[in-house]
């Protein structure tokens, strides 16, 4: 059942459950009512602003009803239910996180050993089965990347894949981009080269958060795939020295690409973004497109770069890295401001086409959100 008061004249209340005890500020309650007058029932959006909530509310009365918490606030006379569980879930007297670079619920870091377990998918499955795709969707979140098999061989089979979660976000380099050898190309990607693990596209603003690489031919010897979790990156760098982890997410790292005309783009983030709460929410490393670093004092810039070192030596490190080779009609999908790709050299002799696009994760959330929703017993 439970026991509630009300305290500090009104201005919070003290909820015991089973759970512990939580306190709930008045305008806090008020703020995030459900009743009619407050949201909109048919999509939950407010219908009041801040400013229609006296400065002035207080709690004048509160009881338990069974799964529900009745509360009477003042001067509004208004009395408004609110569900046990829904408070439960959205409780914020908590401890304070002290530590930096801690992840969200429901992320995985991951290193070589994912190699045992890496989160593939049928084309097929996730299209016609709506639990399938939830459930790749779900590792895809959970993990970083995923990998689809069994697809269509045609071009532009890519879109099919963003389909399956949200829109193409469109950019510089069109709604997709080839990745095969070029002669003077205007981006290294398109060589044979072997390339450095890395983000896309850092010099942009926000950076795309989601990249879809598609094979269609692969009869090049080498030119396998390589993905790095960039969050366990940065997680070991913090344990070997705390230091070397703070100062990458301190100063601001600059970017820039300006390989075709008409285009000159530019950021400036830190290589490892923290939210103000101390949250790992991004990696951007790509030091083909690292501009000159001019954000960092003098005192602290042989510590920096001390540090940017060594993160690279962890990127590069084989115990970090999953490898896999793209067959005809397969690709992965990464989040693009977690997880580093790359790609081994590969020959001359024989073809290698691969096709990307770039589309946004917050529709990929939010599509894995509304399938939970719907099947609230979405597997682990």
């Amino acid at each position: 059942m439970g026991n509630v008061m009300i305290e500090a004249g009104g201005a919070y209340l003290a909820l015991e459950t089973g759970m512990g005890r939580q306190r709930f500020h008045a305008v806090w309650l008020r703020d995030n009512a459900w009743d009619a007058e407050t949201r909109a029932p048919g999509n939950g959006q407010r219908l009041i602003a801040l400013r229609d909530i006296s400065p002035d509310i207080r709690i004048e009365a509160a009881e338990i009803a069974g799964t529900d918490l009745n509360v009477t606030f003042a001067p509004e006379c208004k009395t408004i239910s609110y569900d046990l569980n829904w408070l439960e879930v959205h409780a914020y007297d908590r401890p304070t996180l002290t530590e930096t670079g801690w992840t969200a619920p429901g992320i995985e870091v991951w290193d070589g050993r994912l190699m045992a377990n890496v989160p593939v998918a049928n084309f097929g499955a996730v299209s016609g089965n709506v639990e399938a795709k939830r459930d790749w969707l779900a590792k895809v979140a959970r993990y970083g990347f995923g990998k689809l098999t069994g697809g269509p061989v045609t071009p532009g089979a890519l879109f099919k894949v963003v389909e399956l979660f949200g829109y193409v976000r469109e950019t510089n380099y069109g709604r997709h981009f080839e990745v095969r050898t070029e002669v003077n190309p205007t981006n290294l990607a398109y060589t044979g080269l072997g390339l450095q693990a890395h983000t896309d596209n850092p010099y942009r603003d926000p950076v795309p958060t989601v990249q879809v690489l598609y094979c269609l031919e692969s009869s090049a010897a080498g030119g396998e795939n390589m993905v790095v979790d960039g969050f366990a990156a940065a997680l070991r760098l913090r344990e070997e020295n705390p230091d070397w982890f703070d100062v990458l997410t301190k100063y601001c790292a600059r970017f820039e690409y300006a390989g075709e005309k008409g285009v000159r783009l530019r950021s400036r983030r830190p290589m490892i973004e923290l939210s103000p709460d101390g949250e790992l929410i991004a990696v951007r490393f790509n030091n083909r497109s690292a501009a000159a670093i001019t954000d960092v004092p003098f005192d602290d810039m042989a510590t920096y770069y001390a540090a940017y070192r060594r993160l690279g030596e962890i990127i590069d490190d084989p115990a970090m890295e999953v490898t896999f080779r793209l067959n005809p009609g397969e690709c992965f999908i990464v989040d693009n401001t977690r997880v580093l790709h790359a790609r081994k050299g590969y020959s001359g002799s024989g073809t290698r086409w691969l096709q990307g696009c770039y589309a946004d994760k917050d529709g990929l959330l939010s599509t894995l959100a509304a399938l939970e929703h719907r099947m609230p017993e979405a597997a682990e």
